[in-house]
């Protein structure tokens, strides 16, 4: 295991968000030390739940830090991470992820030779190996209906309509993106500091696609890079229901900020959703777990309420 190294100023600082994910932590902290390469690395964990997750990796991994916060969201435990760093660049990481290959030093070498790349992702499998596509599109009113009609199946259109890019050879490149999956964000402090870090009103999901968004707007690029490939055991937001609605009201809160067809994005995913409903009450389709899901989704999006509030 590479030992983390200590100095006045470290190349990266890994922010680590866990709301009671204890469980995943001794995987994602170990895997992480061991892929550091030649660049310093300081570890911050931001406990945000109850299971005292950040005392335990404190005491775990020497030279990990720990701050425990109230749970007001993702954004806002990782701009408490960021209020105690001051590395060059700054690692977001999902608690439930582990390196398979590369080193963070690689992918700082490449950041390092490109100034100009605000916050790079890298490639993501998922528990069962497949490939998580982690490079997308901003959303917009077009891609929102594209998607509610299922536009994303036709391989001529999604270049064009779908949100996320699901050719394989993309992710073997440096590709440039809208915005990348925050289970794994490398971003330049500086960029950060520019574009003032994240944005708290987002409780869970969009708060990337909006600092992206502000990152890009404010003339940094946003990339994927190749060299590091990690494993992330996300669950998907269907198994819970209560998740799908967040990500449904992300979506819509990301659209009112951002989009001039607000309306039109809600309707799409209005429609979307919907449209799940049915698909999932047909016999030879039927899913209890995944029509209760979208249902959920529809009414966030149509009363226009987070499903989850900061505490």
């Amino acid at each position: 295991m590479t030992s983390i190294r200590k100095k006045d100023l470290a190349d990266v600082c890994a922010i680590v968000v866990s709301h009671n994910g204890r469980e995943w932590l001794d995987a994602a902290l170990s895997s992480l030390m061991a892929s550091a390469g030649e660049c310093s690395v300081e570890v911050v964990v931001v406990d945000n739940g109850s299971d005292g997750a950040g005392e335990w990796a404190a005491a775990r991994f020497p030279g990990v830090r720990s701050i425990h916060c109230e749970n007001r969201g993702f954004g806002h435990a990782n701009n408490r991470g960021l209020e105690l760093t001051r590395s060059r660049y700054v690692l977001f990481l999902n608690p439930d992820t582990e390196v398979l290959s590369g080193t963070l030093a690689e992918l700082v070498a490449v950041l390092d030779a490109k100034p100009d790349i605000g916050l790079a992702g890298t490639r993501q499998l998922r528990t069962d190996g497949e490939l998580a596509p982690s490079i997308r599109r901003f959303p917009s009113p077009a891609r929102g209906w594209a998607e509610a009609l299922g536009v994303e199946q036709i391989p001529l259109a999604r270049r064009a309509l779908g949100e996320r890019e699901l050719d394989a050879a993309a992710y073997d490149r440096c590709t440039p993106c809208d915005w990348t999956s925050g289970s794994f964000m490398l971003a330049r402090r500086s960029a950060l500091e520019a574009v003032g870090h994240f944005d708290e009103s987002f409780f869970l999901f969009s708060e990337e696609t909006d600092l992206c968004w502000r990152l890009k707007r404010d003339g940094w690029r946003i990339v994927h890079l190749p060299q590091m490939t990690i494993k992330h055991h996300e669950q998907p937001h269907w198994a819970n229901a209560q998740m799908e609605a967040q990500l449904a009201y992300a979506r819509l809160q990301f659209a009112r900020k951002h989009l001039p067809g607000s309306r039109l994005y809600r309707c799409s995913l209005a429609l979307r959703y919907a449209l799940r409903v049915g698909a999932y009450s047909v016999p030879g389709r039927r899913s209890p777990r995944r029509r209760e899901a979208a249902r959920a989704a529809l009414g966030a999006v149509l009363a226009a309420r987070p499903p989850f509030r900061p505490a």
